[in-house]
């Protein structure tokens, strides 16, 4: 069966960076941001940013186009006769699928919460009660299990029509429409009485306050968020790279796939911070930032109903962008490994993971005395076998691979990365022990204090 390819440059690079953009880049990076002296901690993302994370994705799409499979295939097209590095393979699928287990519950929460703000459910609510709407979802299976289950269904929709037809025209429309969005909101936020001290807040480097936060925590927050917000480790990436021709060098497009995630990220903090310093609103509330604190922001602003359902729409489509490309990835995997069509694929697919998914979505109510990793409710539980785990540990198994003699060795992953045009890939002396023994450790020091 011949492999499909992408149509053009715009769809990987947009499929790509949907994969990496997702509830990180609008939920997470505000916070942590706000938590973490502002505009110290962006300096010090966009640093590791660039030395940590654009390398290995280099590496993950380097693995996928010179395998041409996903991530079991590619890793036994490449690695030495009796090596067993394709084992990490199977992890790979075990991560999206574990993903995907509380992913969709989430990406639930967000479709759900656009069709209230636009149906008006929040028109008119106290503070009080637009914090007991939330509750209310968490509370009731059915509901939560009706948003799960319609985003599961869409997703797989969208990727039954192909990698052409299906995920790349889609992504094409979400993502043109998410940014977009993105940029209204920022408009927006950045016009509110009072955006200029939540402008401040965010951007302007405070010394201060990191000092306050611990400029060590500041450091291994920013490293954190740089890695995690590509989702890099689990082979999400490297199904894309599969896909891909051979026209454009790989640090290039890793570096416009960073930038785009980048982009989000940042404007996600200019709709945020802004609009909590005009309404006098916490800005680094933690993860509930998105679901209590936002919408009291919204009811109280003028057209709330409008600006809260637009912000809900672009979350949906962030998520959404992510949903389809972890799907896209488990159904190579079943197509490349088991030899099945798209349509089985499909199918076996949609029932597992809806099956899969439920034990987050009854961790909230039925299941709420569950608690399992280090007292964790299933959905923190899940995250943290992924984003602790899975994340950091496959991604210096890919590094590993990429640059040492025991895998399929620096040389020839170099010569991978450097195909075609744009920005190349130097493989100099000091890029070469860069990546032999300082990534790693930096790797590894994510990985220890996740566990930790």
């Amino acid at each position: 069966m011949k492999r499909e390819n992408f149509g053009s440059r715009l769809g990987f690079i947009l499929v790509s960076a949907g994969c990496a953009i997702g509830i990180g880049n609008v939920w997470r990076f505000p916070y942590v941001a706000g938590q973490n002296g502002g505009g110290v901690f962006v300096l010090f993302y966009l640093l590791f940013l660039l030395c940590m994370g654009v390398p290995v994705l280099t590496m993950e799409l380097a693995v996928g186009r010179a395998g041409k499979k996903s991530a079991v295939g590619a890793y036994r097209a490449l690695e030495k006769s009796g090596s067993k590095w394709h084992i990490h393979g199977w992890f790979c699928i075990a991560g999206c699928y574990l993903l995907m287990m509380y992913y969709t519950t989430v990406s639930g929460w967000m479709l759900g919460y656009f069709f209230k703000f636009a149906s008006g459910t929040f028109t008119g609510l106290d503070t009080e009660s637009v914090g007991n709407v939330f509750a209310e979802l968490l509370s009731s299976p059915l509901e939560m299990s009706f948003w799960m289950i319609i985003t599961v269904l869409a997703g797989f929709l969208v990727c039954s029509l192909g990698l052409q037809n299906g995920l790349e025209r889609i992504t094409k429309w979400m993502m043109s429409i998410l940014l977009i969005l993105i940029m209204i909101l920022a408009l927006h936020s950045l016009v509110l009485p009072g955006a200029k001290e939540g402008i401040s807040f965010y951007l302007f480097p405070d010394v201060q306050r990191a000092a306050e936060a611990g400029f060590g925590n500041v450091i291994t927050a920013a490293m954190n968020q740089a890695f995690f917000t590509l989702s890099l480790g689990i082979g999400a990436m490297e199904i894309f790279g599969s896909y891909m021709s051979r026209e454009h060098t790989l640090a290039g497009e890793a570096v416009r796939i960073c930038s785009l995630d980048t982009f989000v990220a940042l404007m996600a903090g200019l709709i945020i911070f802004p609009a909590c310093f005009s309404f006098g609103v916490q800005p680094d509330a933690g993860p509930q930032l998105i679901f209590i604190t936002l919408p009291n922001v919204f009811v109280n602003m003028a057209g709330g109903r409008l600006w809260g359902t637009l912000f809900f729409l672009f979350m949906t489509f962030a998520s959404f962008s992510t949903v389809i490309a972890v799907f896209e990835n488990l159904l190579a995997s079943c197509i490349d490994n088991f030899g099945w069509n798209r349509k089985k694929a499909v199918v076996f697919n949609f029932v597992f993971v809806l099956i899969a998914s439920l034990p987050c979505v009854l961790g909230y109510n039925v299941w709420s005395n569950l608690h399992l990793i280090g007292g964790r409710d299933v959905l923190d539980s899940e995250d943290f076998l992924v984003s602790n785990l899975l994340l950091p540990l496959g991604s210096l198994v890919y590094l590993l691979f990429c640059v040492t003699k025991w895998g399929w060795g620096f040389d020839k992953y170099v010569s991978e990365a450097n195909r075609g045009q744009g920005l190349r890939m130097p493989s100099s002396k000091a890029i070469r022990f860069y990546f032999r023994f300082i990534l790693p450790v930096l790797i590894l020091v994510i990985l220890v204090q996740g566990l930790l």
